[in-house]
């Protein structure tokens, strides 16, 4: 038999897809909106799919005094680790299970995992519960190779991606639980990922006085103060358009308000508003700074209104992603093999979201984002109402990432 190693690696994926399909549809229809965040049912529930595959699972929940402090109501990371021989690197394979809730608009079930045209439909199945797959996949085509190999891989599926990652991977790496080599986190799109942005997201709450909508001289009205700082927000966005980042892919950074809370009755007064609002950052900017300099946007918006008080509360201060030095070899590996299985180049860039990723990249340890997912992220409808990955997509990403860990490991 002359079949290649990669030849033979994806005769087994495709040999498989139909499992493969099945296993990702299983990990869609567990819901898993964050908020509430109670994941753990979801991670015992892929903890006992890949028992039953034959492989041991680690599991590792979060205390629960310390996830309920955080604003969540249970986590319980995943950790498989499959060694070969020795020597080698260890490579990671990172995606995350919880997702934002679903919203609405959907015309198919958001937790159906219903298949339509060669589109599997459903909240994360590309953000990322189609990851889950590609990796488990990719790495049981791995071991049916039966080659003697050099090195580890781990798959860590984690669960805090969306309330920042500090109890997702940022707890298994304080905890001394791993220290890969390299690192694959999710990924959404053909491309490879080398760097991404920072994040701030604040809560906001204007305090004024409730009071009668009949007599609103008796009451200090919180609403007006919020549309103040409203105002000063978003009078920054010119600002902000006019500074770009060096890193392809990244552009601007933006701020929007994302949530908006307050009053108690259509004939009352609010007496309390509470804004939430996200500011990205791009690698080049500090985040300290960024946040003095929205602090004091809002601080100023209202200072000297009678009556009116401020609560400033950050939510999450994330950093960015940057490439470190040793990724080159594992973005080389990613782009000759996402050549060879799509028929076309596949570019490396940075992307203005912000990920778990970085996580990893702040203990130095080179990361890049790569999964299954379309040419961008718009296409996959990602957090919006009818997510859809091509299953197609699937199946070549994992192909991709198969022969890479071959790669790494000969």
């Amino acid at each position: 038999m002359n079949d290649s190693p990669y030849e033979r690696l994806e005769a087994w994926i495709d040999a498989h897809f139909d499992q493969q399909v099945a296993f990702l549809q299983a990990v869609v229809r567990i819901p898993t909106d964050t908020p509430p965040g109670n994941n753990a049912p979801h991670a015992e529930a892929v903890a006992g799919m890949l028992e039953s595959a034959g492989w041991p699972v680690e599991r590792h929940p979060v205390p629960a005094q310390q996830v309920r402090d955080y604003g969540l109501e249970s986590i319980t990371n995943l950790v498989v680790r499959r060694r070969f021989g020795a020597g080698g690197p260890t490579l990671a394979l990172n995606a995350h299970g919880d997702v934002v809730p679903p919203g609405e608009g959907w015309t198919r079930p958001p937790y159906g995992a219903v298949i339509e045209d060669g589109y599997l439909y459903g909240r994360a199945a590309v953000v990322s519960k189609s990851d889950f797959a590609t990796y488990v996949f990719a790495l049981r085509a791995l071991e049916a190779l039966g080659l003697p190999l050099a090195g580890a891989v781990e798959l860590h599926f984690t669960y805090d991606e969306e309330f920042g990652g500090l109890l997702g991977p940022g707890w298994l790496l304080e905890q001394g639980l791993t220290r890969p080599d390299y690192v694959i986190a999710a990924g959404f799109s053909h491309g490879i990922v080398t760097a991404h942005n920072a994040c701030l997201q604040l809560e906001v709450t204007v305090h004024g006085k409730a009071g009668h909508g009949a007599m609103p001289e008796t009451a200090v009205d919180a609403l007006q103060a919020a549309t103040q700082v409203l105002n000063a927000l978003y009078g920054e966005l010119p600002a902000l358009k006019a500074i770009r980042s060096s890193v392809p892919g990244i552009g601007s950074p933006t701020m929007i308000v994302g949530r908006i809370e307050g009053g108690t009755n259509t004939n009352v007064v609010p007496g309390k508003v509470v804004l939430r609002l996200d500011r990205r950052m791009i690698p080049e900017e500090d985040p300290a700074a960024v946040e003095l300099r929205v602090r004091g946007l809002v601080e100023d918006a209202v200072r000297g209104l009678p009556g009116i008080r401020l609560e400033i509360r950050r939510l999450l201060l994330s950093n960015a992603l940057r490439p470190l030095p040793g990724v080159a070899p594992l973005v080389d590996s990613l782009r000759r093999h996402g050549r060879a299985v799509m028929g076309e180049d596949i570019p490396a860039h940075g992307t203005p979201l912000y990920a778990d990723a970085r996580l990893y990249g702040q203990q130095g340890i080179p990361t890049v984002l790569y999964g299954a997912g379309p040419r961008t992220v718009e296409e996959s409808h990602a957090k919006k109402a009818d997510e859809r990955l091509l299953l197609e997509d699937l199946r070549r990403a994992t192909k991709v990432v198969a022969r890479t860990l071959l790669d790494f490991l000969s």
